[in-house]
């Protein structure tokens, strides 16, 4: 069974935009079925600039608001999801980060934030983009074959 938790922190709060909490759980079941994780528990804490950059500062030691954070709960990568239900881990995404960032790429709020969602499970999973430009290119070419899915 898979489970899409979700959580607001700061001073984030649904609606924002027009986008609801369902909206974000929607794409996180769809990208993550797609994905073959019929059978875990994703939690994604959807917060503002101001909790995402003390979380960007504490544990990336980056004093800056990010857009998305990623904690896996495995540090094996591509966990072979079986019959209990596997805690793959936490996602962290500023949405006023993704409000942004869809303003300067020219793209609705919505999404940007499927593609922040898509890249955070991608992480959880164990698909890294800061290990090397080969990661970086398998990662980017899978993220783009989900979110056409979507």
């Amino acid at each position: 069974m898979l489970n899409i938790e979700l959580f607001t922190e700061g001073e984030a709060e649904f609606p924002f935009h027009g986008i609801r909490g369902d909206d974000i759980t929607a794409v996180a079941e769809k990208a993550a079925r797609f994905m073959e994780l019929d059978n875990a528990v994703i939690t994604f804490i959807i917060s503002d600039n101001n909790y995402i950059r003390a979380i960007n500062r504490d544990y990336r030691r980056k004093d800056s608001p990010t857009d998305v954070i990623s904690f896996a709960y495995r540090e094996d990568p591509f966990p072979g999801v079986e019959d209990v239900p596997e805690e793959l881990g936490d996602i962290y995404i500023s949405i006023e980060r993704a409000q942004e960032q869809a303003l300067e790429y020219g793209v609705d709020l919505i999404d940007e934030l499927k593609r922040l969602i898509v890249h955070g499970i991608l992480h959880l999973v164990g698909y890294d983009h800061e290990t090397s430009q080969e990661d970086e290119a398998v990662m980017r070419a899978k993220e783009e074959e989900i979110l056409n899915t979507l």
